[in-house]
C-alpha cells in the first residue's frame, strides 16, 4: 500500500498516532515551496493513503528509518 518514500515520509514525521502524523504532515507542506514538486506530490500522496486507512492499519505500519535501504535502492 505504501512506497517506501512514503514510509520514509510517515516515519520521519511520526507522532505516534495516525492523525498527529497527517498533522504534523500538513503543517510541513505550508513551508514547501510550489517548485519542490516531487516533494509535496509525496507529502500529498501519504495524507490520502492516511486518511484512508484505520488507526489500527496505522498502527501496525513498521515506521523506524531504513534509510540504508534507501540508498541501495537508489544505486541499483
Amino acid at each position: 500500500m505504501l512506497t517506501y518514500d512514503e514510509t520514509m515520509i510517515l516515519a520521519i514525521y511520526n507522532t505516534g498516532t495516525r492523525t498527529g502524523t497527517k498533522d504534523a504532515l500538513v503543517e510541513m507542506r505550508a513551508y514547501l515551496e510550489s517548485d519542490e514538486t516531487d516533494l509535496l506530490e509525496l507529502t500529498d500522496t501519504a495524507i490520502r493513503k492516511l486518511e484512508a486507512m484505520s488507526d489500527e492499519e496505522y498502527a501496525a505500519l513498521d515506521l523506524i528509518p531504513d534509510f540504508e535501504e534507501g540508498e541501495e535502492t537508489d544505486a541499483g
